[in-house]
């Protein structure tokens, strides 16, 4: 049987285990038909590149599938209909992989590496101001009169 790769993205405003729902229809349907789901991946809640029904964010989820034809033009018939999935892009491969995909190793890769030193953080410049007792410590830095410059600048002006 043909292998392919779905990925669907459902609202934001659902919670995951909804998304999961979703899922699990999508594979009740498939193993009537005579197929069987490989590989299944949740992305987690990502930004979207542009607005889509009026939503910023999706859930995103991954299912690699093992079905005839008619089983996946069914699937893709029944995430058309949700109203709560907002695109689903199908695709055919050749093999499906065991190992995460390219979107979790990078997820995993972000949370293994540290964040490096970026420097001293500036002097109350940034803070809400809350529980300073003292009032503004930062430097004051004003133009000087020009009676105090220095001498060899008064000849340039």
């Amino acid at each position: 049987m043909p292998l392919y790769e779905c990925v669907f993205i459902a609202r934001n405003d659902i919670t995951q285990q909804q998304v999961e729902a979703i899922a699990d229809q999508m594979a009740e349907v498939l193993t009537e038909q005579g197929g069987e789901v490989k590989k299944r991946e949740y992305w987690g809640l990502r930004g979207l590149a542009y607005r889509i029904k009026k939503n910023r964010k999706g859930h995103y989820m991954l299912l690699g599938l093992d079905c005839p034809a008619p089983a996946m033009q069914e699937i893709e018939r029944q995430l058309g209909l949700n109203e709560d999935v907002l695109r689903e892009m199908t695709i055919r491969v050749e093999a499906i992989t065991e190992e995460p995909s390219a979107v979790l190793a990078k997820r995993a890769d972000d949370r293994d590496r540290e964040r490096g030193f970026r420097g001293p953080k500036p002097a109350g410049r940034f803070t809400s101001g809350r529980g300073r007792a003292g009032g503004d410590d930062r430097e004051e830095f004003r133009a000087r009169p020009r009676d105090e410059m220095d001498p060899s600048m008064n000849d340039e002006m």
